[in-house]
């Protein structure tokens, strides 16, 4: 399994963008599919976006499409999530996730098809 270490996450204005990054070690980061998930104060975790190992096949759910963008650099084993007009509602703490696999162009949407996680790293959106 990769281990995997998020950063990024700071206090910001509602409007405002951040870059969420996802490092991963100790495995082969270009044969797993990656997805940030999110879990706010009191809610269940949930799916924010999913990228395939190919690196161009990705989905993002509703509430973030057009303002999120997930994308990897599998030369330097990271993911990571553009964050553009943050609303109070992003407030949360985001995680990554790793799902290795054989496929190349495969997404997958649930927690349960992920094999390794980050800690999480939150992200606070004001006002």
């Amino acid at each position: 399994q990769v281990q995997l270490v998020e950063s990024g996450g700071q206090l910001v204005q509602a409007g405002e963008s951040l870059r969420l990054a996802c490092a991963a070690s100790g495995g082969t980061f270009s044969g797993h599919a990656m997805g940030w998930f999110r879990q706010a104060a009191g809610k269940e975790h949930e799916f924010v976006a999913a990228i395939a190992r190919n690196s161009v096949t990705t989905d993002h759910a509703g509430s973030v499409k057009g303002r999120f963008a997930i994308s990897r650099d599998n030369a330097k084993s990271t993911v990571y999530l553009q964050m553009n007009s943050l609303k109070p509602e992003d407030t949360a703490v985001y995680f990554c996730a790793a799902h290795r696999t054989v496929y190349v162009s495969r997404l997958f949407y649930r927690r349960e098809d992920y094999d390794s996680w980050g800690q999480g790293t939150q992200v606070t959106v004001s006002t």
